[in-house]
């Protein structure tokens, strides 16, 4: 009976990949469960089994991005200079895999609806990433590390927006946008030290 459980936690995975692409490719709404289980060589009945719901398994996307994300940020970093380092390390990452951008970044479109099921799973993403980066603003202040005048909350709010407004413009014209680069930039301008060591 053991032996079910690896193949069925592999199904799932496999499912959750073919979810990632076909959302990245239709996006949510134009995205069909049957599809979804084609591309995962599963009958639509094998994928209702293992996710009940269209919104379970966008649930199941988003969690897998989050983890893969807070593996790269590592969260358990106090806010600082090396909490804004890993948010470039972040985009660095992202330019490597346009098609997570892709899918991340229609998602984000589509669920500024309040009733879209990915609207709260956003409306908290964001928050939380202002809310780290503004922490981080803060503590650079406390330590003169901050420029005079740079008020932490409007600088979070204007990089949180400037990194996914370049992430779209970069899913657009690839060669002409360095995401990475013009986020690097526009930290040093907050700074008064260096930002990479």
């Amino acid at each position: 009976m053991s032996g079910g459980y690896p193949k069925g936690r592999i199904r799932r995975e496999d499912l959750i990949s073919a979810a990632a692409v076909v959302y990245g490719e239709a996006g949510y709404h134009g995205g069909s469960l049957r599809e979804i289980a084609k591309r995962a060589g599963i009958s639509h009945a094998g994928l209702l089994y293992h996710f009940p719901t269209k919104e379970a398994l966008l649930a199941a996307v988003l969690e897998r991005r989050d983890a893969e994300d807070a593996d790269r940020e590592q969260l358990g970093v106090p806010p600082g200079l090396e909490v804004l380092r890993r948010f470039l390390t972040l985009a660095e990452h992202n330019a490597r895999h346009p098609g997570i951008v892709d899918l991340y970044s229609r998602l984000a479109a589509e669920a500024v609806t309040p009733g879209h099921p990915a609207h709260e799973y956003f409306e908290r993403h964001y928050r939380d990433a202002r809310h780290r980066v503004r922490d981080s603003l803060r503590v650079l202040a406390d330590t003169g590390e901050l420029r005079p005048g740079v008020d932490p909350d409007e600088a979070a709010l204007a990089f949180i927006a400037l990194m996914d407004g370049l992430q779209v413009q970069w899913l657009t014209t690839p060669s002409e946008v360095d995401l990475a680069g013009a986020l690097r930039g526009f930290l040093q301008t907050l700074l008064t030290v260096p930002l990479q060591p």
